[in-house]
């Protein structure tokens, strides 16, 4: 029995959207599966983790209404393998499907789709927003790499995101460094503020377009939904009280440092090659319109890099990690930002003109 028929482009930009939640090693067998269900002229493809839920839906020819579970990885593998130009077909025999293109056939098991788990759409969201998907693509460059990967405090890994009034706001941070970014919307959205884990903030990315194309989001007390063109996402949210980032982020500084990203970056990329490679700590010494670069490693060796920028405050040799740097630096598109700074032993605030709503704090760290 013939299940469908498609294009191999239109049938892997489904697979591609979905794959990357299904994990490798699993306690149940069928969540290295898809869930692929066929009603009227639609076909859903249905991934899950039990916490995270990406389902897409391609157009699907006439013909009988199914619901059968694939191996995941191995339809995505054999379908990318095949030519661009390719048919693809998948029949059902017995238990098995049969994928085909041109000469080329594959013959897959599959598992009951009654057995198939589904993360439940829950009561209690809020009223949808929604935004450019450029935008909020934009909003998680911007802190997406401050995460916490692997914390034992959970509620680190992951970001926060925070509605009011017509704002919204995301915040990551893995207790060394954070990032803070903020957009405004078109309208006003109810007050709410819930944790989005690390692996849905990945997945999101993934899928998001540069374009205008709307995104919405509804977000409830233990639940989001973020819904694409052809595309939705089910999350469940991390249970904890995220740190107070407000208190975090530091307010007049005396020191301010403006300079090209591009020289401060390549310096500190010179720098880190001498850099220790446990701890990575560069120094940042400031004297007026100078910034020297300064890393030592246990092998006596030394990397020093002197750059002019635009300083007039009192000297300063401060301390951090090279890394969480140049992260901060990558995440910008802009030709100048401002450091702001108080003593050797206060945090560094990053920001830059051009991206008005972000802000990207670095605690310091003995050399």
């Amino acid at each position: 029995m013939l299940l469908i028929q498609s294009e191999r482009n239109a049938l892997l930009a489904s697979l591609s959207a979905v794959v990357g939640v299904v994990e490798r090693r699993h306690t149940l067998p069928i969540l290295s599966n898809l869930l692929l269900e066929k009603k009227g002229d639609k076909l859903t493809v249905l991934a899950t983790d039990l916490e995270l839920q990406v389902s897409t839906q391609l157009d699907a020819q006439a013909g009988e209404d199914f619901a059968i579970t694939i191996a995941a990885r191995k339809l995505f593998d054999i379908v990318r393998a095949l030519p661009d130009a390719a048919k693809v077909k998948l029949d059902t025999k017995d238990s098995q499907v049969v994928v085909s293109a041109g000469k080329s056939r594959f013959t897959l098991q599959t598992l009951p789709a009654a057995d198939f788990p589904r993360v439940e759409t829950g009561a209690g969201l809020g009223e949808a927003i929604r935004l450019p998907q450029k935008t909020l693509k934009r909003l998680l460059q911007l802190v997406q790499f401050a995460m916490a990967s692997q914390d034992i405090r959970y509620y680190l890994n992951g970001m926060l995101l925070v509605l009011g009034g017509k704002q919204l706001r995301v915040v990551a941070t893995d207790g060394h460094r954070l990032s803070y970014a903020e957009t405004e919307l078109e309208t006003e959205a109810e007050a709410r503020e819930v944790i989005i884990p690390r692996k849905t903030v990945m997945e999101l990315s993934k899928l998001l377009s540069d374009t205008d194309d709307a995104v919405e989001l509804r977000i409830g007390a233990n639940q989001v939904t973020i819904t694409l063109p052809g595309t939705e996402l089910v999350t469940k949210v991390v249970d904890g009280k995220f740190p107070d980032y407000q208190r975090v982020i530091p307010a007049n500084q005396p020191r301010h440092l403006k300079a090209n990203r591009q020289s401060v970056t390549q310096a500190l990329q010179r720098a880190a090659i001498l850099s220790n490679e446990k701890f990575r700590g560069v120094r940042l010494v400031m004297s007026e319109n100078t910034l020297g670069i300064v890393c030592n490693n246990n092998e006596q060796e030394e990397a020093a890099d002197e750059i002019e920028v635009s300083y007039n405050g009192d000297p300063l040799d401060v301390g951090f990690n090279v890394t969480y740097l140049l992260d901060g630096l990558g995440a910008v598109n802009t030709d100048e930002i401002t450091l702001s700074l108080g003593d050797a032993n206060s945090s560094m605030l990053l920001t830059s003109d051009a991206e008005a709503g972000f802000k990207y704090v670095v605690m310091p760290m003995r050399i």
